[in-house]
């Protein structure tokens, strides 16, 4: 069994030093430490839990050290969990070698859950209130003004013959073909053949 510690601040002027002594402090023999934003990729995170094996235990500052979100933790751990790997958060007091520690864990993923399920709910409530005031989500239909004005424009170039499908999508702006040909049919202009 190993004990592994993972340690991270946000930004590179932050300094990593109280986190270290206390997961030495905790018997740590390897610390794995980043230096990066919880929102970017984080290649020593991803190190440490190639790097743990059956039995070790993960060890870490605070929760917040770990994870983005709630939801994010309880996959990490859950991973950890069915690899037969522990994991202890110092200041949290979290231990999932311990009953109680595995129980927190069990109430974090329940409200994980819970919350998804009420943000679910809510969008589904919000939906059907939309339909009942007529109003359709998704995205809205047609082309938006600048759009529209485009289209004309490749409607005038096609109608006078002398541009292919490449130059008026140059001369436009339009980003493909597949474009040009939406802006045409949204003109009312029938392709006997494509440009």
């Amino acid at each position: 069994m190993e004990i592994v510690g993972y340690a991270r601040v946000s930004t590179q002027g932050q300094k990593l030093d109280f986190q270290l002594d206390a997961l030495k402090k905790a018997g740590c023999t390897i610390i794995f430490e980043e230096k990066v934003s919880g929102i970017k990729l984080r290649p020593e995170l991803d190190r440490a839990l190639s790097y743990l094996r059956e039995g070790d235990v993960l060890v870490i500052w605070k929760l917040d050290r770990l994870a983005r979100s709630l939801k994010e933790l309880i996959s990490i751990i859950d991973m950890l969990n069915k690899r037969n790997i522990a994991f202890k958060s110092i200041s949290d007091g979290i231990d999932t070698n311990s009953a109680l520690g595995r129980c927190q864990f069990g109430i974090f993923a329940s409200l994980a859950e819970y919350e998804r399920e009420i943000l679910i709910e809510r969008t589904r409530e919000g939906l059907k209130a939309a339909r009942e005031r007529g109003k359709l989500g998704g995205r809205p239909s047609g082309l938006s003004k600048e759009a529209r004005k485009k289209a004309k424009a490749a409607k005038d170039l096609y109608l006078s013959g002398g541009y292919t499908a490449d130059g008026i999508c140059r001369l436009l702006n339009i980003g493909s073909k597949a474009t040009l040909y939406r802006y045409l049919k949204f003109e009312g202009v029938s392709l006997k053949k494509k440009l």
